[in-house]
This record gives C-alpha cells, structure tokens and sequence, in this order.
C-alpha cells in the first residue's frame, strides 16, 4: 500500500536517474524533518541554549588553566547539552516512523543500483552525504537552531 505512495511520489525521480532519485527523497525528507523540528521545538530557547554553550566554551579557553573553575563549567556544559537533547527528542519520536517505513521502501528500490555520487556507489553512503549537505543549507535557509 505505501509502496505504491512512495511510487507515486518519487518514482518519477527515480526513473530520470537513481542519483536524481535519491537527491529528490533527501531533499523532501530534510526538508520535512526540519520543518517538524523548527515547529515542534522552542527556536528561541535553542538560540539561547547554542549561544550559552558557545559562551562556556570560549569561557573554558580562558579558564584552561584553572581545574576548579573548567569543573565548573564542564558542569554547566553538561547540564546545557542535557536540556538541548531534551528539546530535540521530540521531534525525533515524530519523525522516526515515517522515516523508518520510507527507509524501507528505499531499501527495496535501490537494492543492486548503483548510485554514483563522488566515488561513492552505495544508495545509503550517498543519501548520507546528500542529506548533511542539504540539512545544513536547509537549516541556514529556514533559521533553526
């Protein structure tokens, strides 16, 4: 039954080049995986949070010397990342299903292509690097933190 959604949808990319295939459903699944986490998590609280985190350690460069005061911050480091991972797991459970089930469909349709992008045949290696490259852009693009 998806099988034949995710046909529907991205079939035709596929069918001009397994490259141009993959590029589409990266770009498509960052896109959704961004949108879902820029809705679902406080943006301004993440500003805050990289901008603290950005703070303690340039903080910790000053203080390298000093193994009280890097406790200190290693401390308040730790307890920055921990509510950033918290924010962030959220989006994640909502994201993983669908992702998983598309995963599988991919599985199956480039199962003995070979995808050529940068020296690199295998579908998965490549959806790998395209979709880094696209999140990043992705995220500059739509100001998530």
């Amino acid at each position: 039954m998806l099988d034949s959604l995710f046909e529907a949808m991205f079939g035709w990319a596929i069918d001009i080049s397994p490259l141009f295939g993959l590029t589409v459903v990266a770009f498509i699944l960052t896109l959704f995986v961004t949108i879902i986490y820029m809705i679902v998590t406080d943006q301004k609280l993440m500003k805050e949070i990289k901008q603290e985190m950005k703070d303690i350690r340039k903080e910790m460069k000053e203080f390298k010397n000093d193994p009280d005061k890097m406790m200190e911050l290693n401390k308040k480091s730790i307890e920055k990342s921990m509510t950033q991972m918290k924010n962030s797991f959220k989006p994640m459970l909502i994201t993983f299903l669908p992702l998983i089930i598309l995963f599988g469909w991919l599985r199956t349709v480039y199962e003995g292509v070979e995808v050529n992008f940068l020296g690199i045949s295998n579908w998965l290696f490549a959806y790998i690097i395209i979709s880094m490259i696209m999140s990043i852009a992705i995220r500059k693009i739509l100001k998530v933190h």
